[in-house]
């Protein structure tokens, strides 16, 4: 990330925070919005760090639900079950999340398109069975975690987040993925190693996936398997296209539109998934590269845009 680009980013940053924070500090904002921008949060972190897995490498995968989960579970256990402080769980399960998505990246990355979501849609599927059938994590009632999530820990975490994936975007490693998505055979004959790149960004967005299911499994007071099933791996896919496909910014966008719609209809399910099911059908009818195609934010203002070096998949 620019210099320049990094202090509005971080400025705005401070802003936001200290606005919501002030707001919630002195009461004016009811836990209700209070907890749905906690959520929203999560969900942005969820829908970049897949947007590193499918936006920027290319690779169709429909298994973040289960990296969700393992981080969910994993940091609830060292707070629960070893009472160990909520930072040391929530890097604990981002670690997990991330070894787990070395184990199922290198076999399964080998694969591409619809053979390669087939493969993480069963990891997932099978790291929820799996819960679901462990006792010490209570199976299939559940687990109960302690209300530890916060406005703050919610926030640093999805700062963390962007800034980390918007440098790895714009290194020689982000380059390295963006060719790998635009043409993955022209990539490995001048050279680049890609299986290397997809596993390396297959970690580090399972890296911050789980550090979502830290977040998400210390807000709500009790999780349990059928949280994670693969229509939730769906939703978080739906904010990744919804935004377009190569736009960070796109993919923040879309998950805080499409959280806001959900929290609102949260006590009509059905209204809910005809109103999602609408808005995917008239995106892809009429803007179907998404609302911000490949382009960030940051590139409508041309005193921001880079001269030179600027952000490859904006162009």
């Amino acid at each position: 990330m620019k210099s320049k680009k990094f202090w509005l980013f971080f400025i705005l940053s401070v802003i936001i925070y200290g606005i919501i924070q002030f707001q919630i500090f002195n009461g004016l904002l009811n836990p209700f919005y209070s907890n749905m921008l906690i959520f929203m949060a999560i969900n942005i972190i969820l829908a970049v760090s897949l947007h590193l897995v499918i936006g920027i490498t290319g690779q169709f995968s429909i298994g973040h639900a289960g990296f969700l989960a393992v981080g969910a579970y994993i940091s609830a256990i060292m707070t629960m079950k070893l009472q160990l402080p909520f930072s040391v769980a929530l890097i604990a399960g981002g670690l997990v999340a991330a070894l787990a998505g070395l184990v199922v990246g290198i076999p399964s990355l080998r694969l591409k398109g619809d053979y390669l979501a087939i493969a993480t849609l069963g990891f997932a599927e099978i790291i929820r069975i799996v819960f679901l059938n462990i006792e010490y994590v209570g199976g299939a009632a559940g687990m109960q975690v302690s209300h530890l999530t916060t406005w703050t820990s919610t926030f640093i975490c999805l700062f963390i987040t962007i800034l980390v994936i918007a440098n790895f975007t714009n290194s020689r490693h982000g380059r390295a993925a963006i060719s790998i998505r635009e043409n993955e055979i022209a990539a490995d004959a001048m050279g680049i190693n890609t299986t290397y790149y997809k596993v390396v960004a297959f970690a580090i967005g399972s890296f911050f996936a789980g550090i979502a299911g830290g977040l998400y499994s210390h807000n709500f007071y009790i999780i349990q398997p059928t949280n994670f099933g693969f229509l939730k791996s769906f939703d978080i896919l739906i904010y990744v296209v919804l935004g377009g496909l190569g736009s960070l910014s796109g993919s923040v966008i879309a998950a805080i539109l499409l959280t806001i719609v959900s929290t609102f209809l949260q006590d009509y399910p059905e209204t809910r998934m005809i109103i999602y099911s609408l808005v995917l059908v008239i995106v892809m009818l009429y803007r179907p590269q998404g609302l911000m195609g490949t382009r960030e934010i940051t590139d409508y203002f041309g005193k921001w845009k880079s001269t030179k070096g600027g952000s490859s998949y904006g162009k």
